[in-house]
């Protein structure tokens, strides 16, 4: 979605999925709150702080962040390009390369796993994050811990265990993990603290972390000790950047995940992936990824496992609009 202004448009994308699996919100969500509520609150009308105030403007809709930051994060953009400065420097970050993790999915069986983490690590990724669940995780991993002895590992099991299956979880620890990533349910900080301390190994809470408040929830509470950092999920950029700062006072490691953004989405993650403490790789992958062809001009190219935002005013990118224009299923004008 664009945001005009001054005669300059701001792109922002909202990472709702199909279906609500992963987040209560969908695209059929997203769009209704867009046109019914976020932009009459945004568009034509003054705020105070700029961009960053923007999240102020919609701070009363209860749930929503999808949809609330895709025009949160729009308005970043455009603030940036009318101020002729990249969106990384206005967000406080420097021009740096980002390192590049990749996620894969559960595969059917060992051979098959063992052969996907071989050719992503020949392909240069920093750090390789395996989905697991319950009876798909112990052997698996062992086998590919053997294969790759040094490989940078680290699961998903996106809230697919409980406390009972702490002796697997436990297993877990002599696989040498950068981390787990959000074992038990989004709304468990309590059990996630108990999982922390019976392991040797980091918790990282994805789905849990929905705000900054949250976040110090989470962290006083000794529930994890990371944490991935998803605009689309906490609201926009200026939450996120709170989160962030949270995490940076406390010595806490932070990444970015991903949400199967197109370029526009990833352009925003890189240069929010500038700030200090993004100390891991985070799931920022290059267009060729997951797009025949990307949105944007031009696409992000992984290099030396690593993907650098352009020193261009606002995300650097600009979205292809003839391709936009084609693919598009419905459209939406708001004055």
């Amino acid at each position: 979605m664009a945001l005009h202004g001054g005669g300059a448009a701001g792109w922002g994308e909202c990472v709702a999925g199909e279906r609500p699996d992963y987040s209560p919100e969908t695209t059929e969500t997203a769009w209704q709150v867009l046109a019914t509520e976020v932009l009459p609150a945004v568009v034509g009308q003054e705020h105070p702080g700029g961009a960053a105030g923007i999240g102020d403007a919609t701070a009363w809709i209860r749930g929503h962040p999808m949809a609330r930051a895709a025009v949160e994060m729009a308005a970043w953009d455009l603030e940036a390009k009318l101020g002729g400065v990249p969106l990384y420097k206005a967000l406080g970050g420097g021009r740096r390369a980002v390192p590049t993790g990749i996620s894969l999915g559960l595969q059917p069986d060992r051979d098959a796993l063992v052969a996907r983490v071989g050719a992503a690590l020949a392909e240069g990724y920093r750090r390789i994050k395996l989905k697991i669940e319950p009876g798909r995780d112990v052997e698996p991993l062992r086998a590919v811990r053997t294969r790759f002895p040094d490989a940078p590992l680290s699961v998903d099991a996106n809230a697919a265990y409980t406390l009972g299956d702490l002796p697997r979880l436990r297993a877990l620890d002599e696989l040498g993990l950068l981390m787990i990533e959000q074992p038990l349910a989004a709304d468990d900080l309590v059990g996630h603290a108990r999982l922390q301390s019976e392991l040797a190994t980091a918790i990282c809470l994805d789905e849990s972390i929905t705000s900054a408040a949250t976040a110090r929830q989470a962290l006083d509470l000794g529930a994890c000790r990371v944490i991935n950092l998803k605009p689309g999920r906490v609201g926009g950029l200026g939450e996120a950047r709170r989160i962030h700062d949270i995490c940076l006072s406390r010595g806490v490691p932070v990444w970015c995940g991903g949400m199967l953004e197109s370029g526009v989405g990833r352009a925003h993650n890189v240069a929010l992936a500038t700030l200090p403490g993004f100390t891991l790789p985070g799931d920022l992958s290059p267009s060729r990824r997951y797009w025949e062809r990307d949105l944007v001009d031009p696409e992000w190219v992984m290099e030396e496992g690593a993907l650098t935002p352009l020193d261009r005013p606002g995300i650097g990118v600009e979205p292809n609009l003839a391709r936009i224009e084609a693919l598009a299923a419905r459209r939406m004008h708001f004055r």
